[in-house]
């Protein structure tokens, strides 16, 4: 099957599976949102809204931190329905199990998701809020490579696994510490308190703090003049990690769009050149984060880039591991499936 010819059907589907990606982005921003003005149990009960229908709630009664967690239901309804379309799409259109599967892993993510958003607030538990975050960035990534292997330029480009080795590593390692990035992230905001360290590129002044028991007590009694929460060494270490591994990711991401270059990999140059985009994008939105004490929409954007740069890593790592698939092997495939069996 000549590429250029492939069925419509794939065409739409293609584009199904980046509307449902770009969905789940909004879903996640929705969802940073929700955590980054302190209002996710604005609405106290689930799977209700105020004892109504959530899809019935009225809309006069959306307002103040209502409103952003109910659209974060509602976003997230959407997102789970896409995916029950987009599985049964890829079960009846594509010949490739692997995919039907993925199709059918994210139904049993997207499910899981929604019933720890709901034990979230049921069973108020921070250690919840902070998994379902995780697992929305593993969903999010999930979907990125649904799209992208029902893409066109999936079947056309040429394997990269042999001629890029190293490469596949590097992509590996940077992708795994951009989600381990994300879940220290999720970790912090879902304490919903004030900023642990307030100052940047420094912490409190110093390149490493101070976190002796005399120096956390001089940190509260200055942050008590201001209003801001009191803050453990924990909390402290624990931005301190964050910030470590935002280091650990820029050097991953520099190091892959120079080996990328020098490999003269053609789907890999581009895309090293929009992950270090990201990334520069990511650091600048951290600092800014901080500068800002923490603004809604400050910090929901720096979410919200972290989880493209997931996205984009997941591409990238697809790439690297691919196995060749060639045109006429897919079309034999689909062949295979729409010809019946004859005992």
């Amino acid at each position: 099957m000549n590429i250029r010819s492939e069925p419509k059907s794939m065409s739409w589907l293609n584009r199904f599976a980046w509307f449902t990606a770009f969905a789940t982005l909004l879903l996640i921003c929705s969802g940073g949102m929700v955590t980054s003005k302190g209002v996710g149990l604005a609405v106290p009960d689930w799977p209700t809204t105020f004892g109504y229908n959530m899809f019935l709630f009225p809309a006069s009664k959306w307002i103040g931190g209502i409103f952003f967690e109910h659209t974060h239901r509602l976003i997230a309804s959407t997102v789970g329905f896409l995916t029950i379309i987009l599985a049964a799409w890829l079960w009846f259109a594509d010949p490739r199990r692997w995919v039907r599967m993925l199709g059918i892993a994210a139904v049993g993510g997207v499910i899981l998701q929604g019933v720890l958003g709901g034990l979230r607030v049921t069973m108020l538990k921070d250690e919840i809020g902070i998994f379902h975050a995780c697992l929305a960035q593993a969903f999010f990534g999930l979907i990125v490579i649904i799209a992208l292997v029902t893409s066109r330029s999936w079947r056309a480009v040429a394997t990269v696994a042999d001629r890029g080795k190293s490469l596949r590593v590097i992509a590996l390692v940077t992708t795994a510490f951009i989600y381990l990035q994300l879940a220290l992230g999720a970790t912090m905001r879902h304490q919903h308190r004030d900023l642990a360290i307030t100052d940047f590129p420094t912490a409190y002044g110093q390149w490493i703090p101070d976190t002796s028991a005399p120096a956390i007590a001089k940190i509260n009694a200055a942050r008590d003049t201001i209003g801001m929460s009191d803050v453990s060494a924990a909390q402290i270490w624990l931005q301190m990690a964050h910030r470590f591994g935002a280091v650990l990711v820029a050097i991953g991401v520099i190091w892959f769009f120079v080996s990328a270059h020098r490999e003269k990999i053609s789907p890999l140059r581009g895309l090293s050149t929009v992950w270090l985009v990201g990334v520069l994008v990511q650091l600048i939105l951290g600092a800014w984060t901080i500068w800002s004490n923490k603004a809604a929409d400050v910090a929901t954007t720096h979410v919200a880039v972290g989880a493209t740069m997931l996205g984009l890593g997941a591409v990238i790592c697809a790439f690297c591991l691919r196995q060749s698939e060639t045109p006429s092997a897919f079309s034999l495939s689909r062949q295979e499936k729409s010809d019946p069996v004859i005992a």
